[in-house]
């Protein structure tokens, strides 16, 4: 069997999920109260963290102060909405790095929603039933809402950010901080997923808010190879003592 060597990645990859978003504590209330509408005037892009999600963020900002400053992110790419933002700016303070520092790419913005922004499960359901019933055919990896994105949309756009990646950022330590059809997205595209093997991972469980995925090199019989290290990753919440939340953005359609 050749050897191979992954030579053109960064060193170290963390992709990180924002801290729970007032968008999020607005979803749940929606939910649970049988609503049709997520009661939140921002849009989209401009919700901040909840209380809890700053919390969650200084959390994970210790967990990252305490790696050797030769471990530690040097590259810091965030999605430009807000609730991102917040969190790798918390982050950033914690290691004594400018927030001039902080490169925000509109490719690592959350999904798009379309037609379906801000309304819930049963709202979708209510309102558009002919769209329900052809998400439920379609799926969700294919489905794309009108004005929205599918997952597909969302992996297309993320290929060029890969690519940068290889090109501008080989041997550095990457800290990227998104949302949480990104970060299954990322995994589909760095671990050579299939629609199946992506979905059932998303079908297990959200992204928890501040989990950390993270890539590194490995050594294996065929060479040195550019991998998964861990997924979802919750442990500095829970030393910190902040609860971990895993719910999902903004809407929630049918499955």
């Amino acid at each position: 069997m050749p050897r191979y060597s992954h030579t053109d990645w960064p060193e170290r990859l963390w992709i990180v999920r924002h801290g729970q978003s007032a968008g999020n504590v607005a979803r749940d209330a929606a939910e649970s109260g049988g609503l049709k509408l997520i009661d939140i005037e921002a849009r989209d892009a401009d919700t901040p963290l909840s209380d809890l999600g700053k919390q969650q963020s200084l959390a994970l900002a210790g967990w990252f102060a305490e790696h050797a400053e030769e471990l530690r992110p040097e590259v810091f790419l965030t999605s430009p909405f807000v609730r991102s933002q917040q969190t790798l700016e918390t982050i950033a303070a914690a290691l004594g790095l400018p927030k001039l520092d902080l490169q925000a790419d509109e490719r690592l913005r959350e999904k798009e929603f379309g037609i379906l922004d801000r309304y819930t499960k049963h709202g979708i359901a209510e309102q558009f039933p002919e769209l329900a019933a052809q998400r439920g055919r379609v799926g969700k990896f294919y489905f794309r809402p009108p004005g929205g994105e599918s997952w597909c949309d969302v992996i297309l756009r993320l290929r060029s950010v890969v690519e940068e990646m290889r090109r501008d950022y080989a041997g550095k330590r990457v800290l990227i901080v998104s949302h949480q059809v990104v970060v299954n997205c990322f995994r589909y595209l760095l671990e050579k997923m299939d629609e199946q093997t992506i979905l059932e991972i998303d079908r297990r469980g959200d992204v928890p808010n501040c989990g950390v995925t993270e890539y590194g090199f490995t050594d294996t019989p065929e060479g040195r190879r550019f991998a998964l290290s861990r997924a979802n990753f919750v442990v500095p919440l829970v030393e910190a003592g902040a609860p971990v939340t895993k719910a999902p953005d903004r809407p929630a359609g049918p499955k």
